[in-house]
């Protein structure tokens, strides 16, 4: 689960991490209210929305007065921002952050998350802040620093200065950035975040460091345990019908493409986007049903993907386990005919019952492909879409 970067602050704020001073408005009427102890010569305006890149896309001004103040709010608030995290169809500025600005020395890059390859907690510390650190990756990966470590009650002081030693601080900002990363650290396990991301940690014109940017997720696996988090949820971040797939607990991710995807399993998943991809479509979405799906659950996934009118075609991936292949079956044929199914449908059966599962489609009287592999089922729906 994402959250917005006043909602980050005031987490950070929280466990005593410095940020500048700032507030959010939901309205233009609520301008005065929100700036009364703020410096009004010197603001940053930030459109609030769930992406990187809001900068280039002029959704971050600088302000040095009331008027100018009025001005940009006025012109951001509904103004649609498109940036390479967005998507075309980019997202609407419904809230606005304002906060007083500074004068910065220096930009350093800090990140806490878990390295799944080693299963540690990982500090990822650059001196490139502000930039993406995924181009520093590419283009200058002498420039970033990754620490790991396994989890423990507390960062070790060795962990502190690889991570720190990068940044070339003098003994106070030394001071201050260990207890930046402690406390980091410290929300990072409290809160059940995958992600901690400050870019960028500054040094300011005081010589002090100062988080200026934050972006955090959560693990939504560990959502039930943060009402708190919880709350924080805004939806119109979220596309409608991840909405609505996550009221059935399925995981779903909405894509570009043109094929509707059914799968059982991440892992088998992604292989049927990546052969779909492979005899030239895209697929149109990642849905994971999961091992126990029952039949109600599935018909309900079936009806998400058809509710996507960008989806020319489906395909259905199961191997079944616990999901036995003829209550899949069942839950197709119930969907399908629900919602009157006009789209090409291609089905590839493996595991249990799946002899029975053929036989319930193939007596359905419906309009539905057998396939007997994901090669014979990707390449009929790819010609079934054209």
């Amino acid at each position: 689960m994402n959250i917005h970067e006043h909602q980050a602050k005031e987490l950070l704020k929280e466990f005593k991490i410095p940020v500048p001073k700032g507030n959010v408005i939901f309205s233009l009427n609520e301008i005065d209210k929100k700036i009364k102890n703020l410096n009004t010569n010197n603001l940053v305006v930030k459109a609030q929305i769930h992406a990187g890149g809001r900068g280039k896309a002029g959704g971050i001004k600088l302000v040095k007065n009331k008027d100018d103040l009025l001005k940009e709010t006025s012109a951001m608030f509904g103004k649609t921002l498109v940036t390479h995290q967005t998507g075309k169809k980019g997202k609407k500025v419904k809230r606005i952050y304002i906060e007083e600005a500074c004068n910065v020395k220096k930009e350093f890059y800090l990140a806490c998350l878990i390295d799944r390859t080693s299963s540690k907690v990982a500090f990822i510390s650059s001196t490139e802040g502000g930039m993406d650190i995924e181009k520093v990756a590419k283009d200058n990966p002498e420039k970033i620093v990754t620490t790991k470590f396994n989890l423990a009650d507390k960062i070790l002081n060795d962990d502190l200065n690889k991570i720190t030693n990068i940044f070339n601080l003098n003994k106070k900002q030394k001071e201050q950035a260990n207890k930046i990363i402690n406390s980091i650290f410290n929300l990072f396990i409290t809160k059940d975040a995958n992600l901690v991301e400050i870019n960028p940690l500054v040094i300011t014109e005081t010589d002090d460091l100062l988080c200026l940017d934050a972006k955090i997720n959560f693990d939504d696996n560990a959502i039930f345990r943060h009402p708190e988090i919880s709350k924080l949820r805004d939806l119109d971040e979220e596309d409608p019908i991840e909405i609505e797939a996550s009221k059935h607990n399925l995981s779903y991710i909405k894509l570009d493409g043109s094929i509707g995807c059914m799968v059982n399993g991440a892992g088998l998943a992604m292989a049927t986007l990546d052969i779909i991809k492979m005899y030239g479509k895209e697929p149109a979405n990642f849905l994971d049903v999961g091992g126990g799906a029952s039949k109600e659950k599935v018909a309900a996934a079936f009806k998400i993907i058809l509710s996507d009118k960008s989806v020319k075609g489906i395909l259905v991936n199961i191997f079944g386990g616990i999901l036995r292949c003829d209550e899949l079956a069942k839950g197709l044929i119930e969907a399908a005919k629900e919602t009157k199914m006009n789209v090409p449908l291609v089905v590839r059966l493996s595991g249990t019952n799946f002899e029975e599962g053929n036989k319930i489609l193939k007596n359905s009287n419906l309009k539905i492909l057998s396939a007997s592999d994901l090669d014979d089922a990707a390449k009929k729906i790819v010609k079934a879409v054209g």
